[in-house]
């Protein structure tokens, strides 16, 4: 029996991949504009070539980004309906309850850890996080693209409404990344220094029966079914 087991499809290492690169993309070009009166700001720009190129690249990388949620949404919903994917990362009531198993385990209120399934609480935050953040800044950054055609149809206001509410919103998702993410993924002393599963798709047995417990005893099943 294999030590590991795939976690990740090919699928989702490659929109990881993708997600990861434009999302520092659009950080390098985007963060400078909204602070273009910092000091680091300037120069920033000057290394990458001046505005009209920082701009260009933001622009390009957006869209890029654009389409890529689109086909990601595309194809889970897709998944979804025709019956091959389970709706694992949609929170339940039982995430409010894991979420407070844990925090009581947290300050020594019991020894009993919860028992989580493919996803935990905090992974299902941190996902639709994403989605529901990448919703905010591709409408109001396609505002910000196509101003003219917005404000035929919707009042002027909402230009400046959406460059505050693009700029700030990518401030947000570059301090959650920052914070929430570089921490469950590489200093989480369970998986320090590096976890290395949306890379090449395999997590050890030993540690699913760890993080994800409820899946790893489904997994065994299925496999004791198959065997002769």
């Amino acid at each position: 029996m294999s030590r590991y087991v795939v976690r990740f499809s090919v699928r989702q290492r490659i929109e990881h991949v993708s997600v990861m690169i434009l999302f520092l993309t659009l950080s390098v070009t985007g963060l400078p504009q909204k602070f273009f009166d910092s000091w680091w700001a300037t120069p920033v720009i000057l290394v990458l070539g001046g505005i009209d190129q920082v701009r260009w690249i933001h622009h390009a990388a957006g869209l890029t980004f654009t389409l890529l949620i689109v086909v990601h949404l595309t194809t889970a919903i897709g998944l979804v309906v025709t019956g091959r994917s389970p709706l694992s990362l949609v929170p339940t009531r039982q995430d409010f309850r894991d979420a407070i198993q844990t925090l009581k385990y947290y300050l020594g209120m019991t020894d009993e850890q919860a028992r989580f399934d493919r996803f935990d609480y905090r992974q299902k935050f941190e996902y639709w996080g994403l989605v529901l953040g990448a919703v905010v800044v591709i409408v109001t950054g396609l505002v910000l693209y196509f101003p003219l055609l917005a404000t035929r149809y919707l009042p002027g206001e909402i230009v400046p409404a959406a460059k505050l509410a693009h700029g700030n919103e990518g401030l947000m998702a570059f301090l959650v990344v920052i914070i929430w993410h570089i921490y469950n993924a590489h200093l989480s002393p369970d998986v320090f220094p590096f976890d290395t599963s949306i890379f090449t798709g395999k997590i050890s047995r030993k540690r699913m029966a760890h993080e994800h417990p409820l899946e790893y005893a489904r997994l065994q099943e299925a496999e004791q079914s198959r065997e002769p």
